[in-house]
C-alpha cells in the first residue's frame, strides 16, 4: 500500500491575543485586483466584474472611472465594503464609498478616493465585556461611518493571530436564509 502525502495538522492560533474591533457596515463586499504590470480589475465577493456583466451596484464603473489611483494601492487584492446611497441601509449619504477592509495597512496614505471601515477599538485579546460596551456605545451613538444614522449593522472583529474575521450583526445575528420569512 502507498501513503497519501503527508498533511500536516495546522497551527492552532492563540485566542488571547490582539484583536481590531470595527464598525460592521451594510453594503456589499467590492474587491480591487491590481495585477503585476499595475492593472487594476474590479470584482464583487464571488466574481470579476466586466463591463458586460452585472456590476455590483455600479462598483466596477466606480474601479474603472479611478483606476489611476487605485493603481497605488499596489499588486494584490484589496477588499473592501462599497456602501452608501442605494445599498442596503443607504446611511443617509448622497453618495457611494469604498472602505477598505484591512485597518492594519491603510491609513491616510491610501488613495483618496478609498475610505476605511471604522476602527471602534483595538484590545490585547477578546473581552466579553468590551464587546459588550462597545456594541452598546455603536448602538446608542450611532455610525460611526456616517455620523447620525441611527441603525448601525454591526461589529466585525479581526483576530490578529489567527488571521480571520468575525462579524456580530445586532439584527438578531442570524444569517439572511436562517431568518424566519
Amino acid at each position: 500500500m502507498t501513503l497519501p502525502d503527508f498533511q500536516k495538522f495546522k497551527s492552532i492560533p492563540r485566542l488571547l491575543r490582539p484583536i481590531i474591533i470595527t464598525e460592521k457596515l451594510d453594503g456589499t463586499n467590492g474587491c480591487v485586483y491590481v495585477d503585476p504590470e499595475g492593472g487594476v480589475h474590479p470584482a464583487s465577493r464571488n466574481q470579476w466584474l466586466t463591463p458586460d456583466k452585472p456590476d455590483n451596484y455600479d462598483f466596477g464603473a466606480w474601479v474603472r472611472r479611478h483606476a489611476t489611483e487605485l493603481k497605488d494601492l499596489g499588486p494584490g487584492f484589496h477588499y473592501g465594503e462599497w456602501w452608501g446611497i442605494g445599498v442596503a441601509r443607504r446611511y443617509n449619504i448622497s453618495d457611494r464609498r469604498w472602505s477598505l477592509f484591512n485597518t492594519s495597512k491603510w491609513g491616510t496614505d491610501r488613495p483618496e478616493c478609498c475610505h476605511i471601515v471604522p476602527v471602534l477599538a483595538k484590545l490585547d485579546f477578546y473581552s466579553d465585556h468590551e464587546m459588550a460596551r462597545i456594541s452598546y456605545d455603536l448602538m446608542k451613538h450611532g455610525s460611526v461611518a456616517a455620523p447620525g444614522f441611527m441603525d448601525p449593522e454591526g461589529i466585525v472583529i479581526f483576530h490578529e493571530a489567527a488571521q480571520q474575521y468575525f462579524k456580530y450583526t445586532f439584527g438578531g445575528d442570524g444569517h439572511k436564509s436562517q431568518r424566519a420569512k
